[in-house]
């Protein structure tokens, strides 16, 4: 009976230490979560991602903080660098030897351009490449789209309908009834003239011409300074679109609906049979990152359809990721479902744009 009974003791003990043991692993497990949160799973390997430095011209209006606190819940630690597009771009050029940014975004294709020739960015193709409009992506995998800005014209609706409206920008200084009621693209400086005068000079394209633009080409940009109002610095064109001072001329789409609100006024769109200048806003890599797997998980994830989505919807933009595009609001889907990209050789642009407006302020616009 005593052996009996010792027996049922020792098994006892021995459940119980069991028990504890497996206790006491569930504990740990539970304790390794918790403190594995700045860590991704790639696989069956846990990934640690480093602090990166991300260099940007599109971080205002709270579109900075929104992709730091997106970026954090993700587990990535990210240092936004702000500046105008033009200066980045430098920047990342002089840094090329021993560069200071991991990522950069926001600049548009001409940027990307110059810094290809540089050599300042590494190919990198994220899995979400294949859901980007055709033809927005660099073909040779360098930089990849994620907002759509469309360079548009716009008229004064209590002054134009759409029957006398122009129908494209070349019908500003061909019809004389647009004469004087238009604005130049005088401030050569910024992007948005620049993309004007490159959407008509590229119309152009002659390898025996002139900075590569034919004899018509130049007489069409003569006209279309001479026939227009220049630019006042300081003066917000939309505001002078909505009193009918000057009821034609530029706007770019991701400001519009803020303008509309501001000055109680909704443009008319022309949208041209060619189509419109349509700039994106992509991301790269740099090259001579020292954090290269990190920042390719973390434009993975930038990109992808959910977070541009989410983006889209926040900030009133359209996402160059088609997926994406589903969450962006009414009327910006309605907007871009009248507009076609017209076809640019950024390149090409890219190449000449410094001497074009060297020309044009030295010879044109005098």
């Amino acid at each position: 009976m005593f052996k009996k009974f010792a027996g049922i003791s020792l098994l006892l003990i021995l459940l119980l230490m069991i028990t504890a043991c497996s206790s006491g692993n569930n504990s740990n497990a539970e304790s390794d979560s918790s403190n594995n949160t700045s860590t991704a799973s790639v696989g069956n390997e846990a990934v640690k991602n480093e602090k990166l430095i991300v260099y940007t011209n599109a971080n205002s209006d709270g579109r900075g903080e929104w992709l730091i606190e997106k970026a954090k819940s993700a587990g990535f630690e990210i240092e936004l660098v702000g500046a105008g597009g033009a200066d980045l771009a430098n920047r990342l050029i002089a840094e090329k030897n021993n560069p200071i940014a991991d990522v950069v975004y926001g600049l548009n294709n001409m940027l990307y351009e110059n810094l290809k020739t540089e050599k300042v960015l590494t190919k990198y193709d994220p899995k979400w490449a294949l859901e980007v409009e055709p033809g927005l992506n660099d073909p040779e995998g360098y930089y990849h789209g994620l907002v759509k800005q469309a360079i548009l014209l716009g008229y004064n609706p209590n002054t134009f309908t759409a029957e006398t409206a122009p129908k494209d920008w070349t019908e500003l200084y061909k019809n004389p009834a647009f004469k004087g009621k238009y604005e130049a693209p005088t401030m050569l400086g910024q992007i948005t003239p620049q993309l004007v005068v490159a959407g008509i000079l590229t119309r152009y394209e002659d390898p025996k011409g002139e900075l590569g633009i034919s004899k018509e080409g130049w007489n069409d940009v003569k006209l279309l300074f001479d026939n227009g109002v220049g630019a006042v610095e300081g003066e917000d064109f939309y505001a002078n679109l909505a009193s009918g001072k000057t009821p034609l001329g530029a706007v770019v789409s991701g400001t519009l609906s803020k303008k509309e609100e501001q000055y109680k006024v909704k443009a008319g769109i022309v949208s041209p049979q060619i189509g419109v200048p349509m700039i994106v806003e992509h991301v790269a890599i740099i090259n001579g990152t020292k954090k290269k797997e990190t920042a390719e998980r973390f434009v993975e994830w930038m990109g992808a359809a959910e977070v541009q989505g989410e983006f889209a919807a926040k900030f009133n933009s359209m996402p160059a990721n088609t997926k994406a595009a589903e969450n962006a609001n009414d009327s910006v889907k309605e907007l871009y479902s009248n507009l076609k990209a017209q076809p640019m050789d950024w390149e090409f642009i890219a190449k000449n744009i410094g001497k074009w407006v060297e020309k044009i302020e030295l010879q044109i616009m005098q």
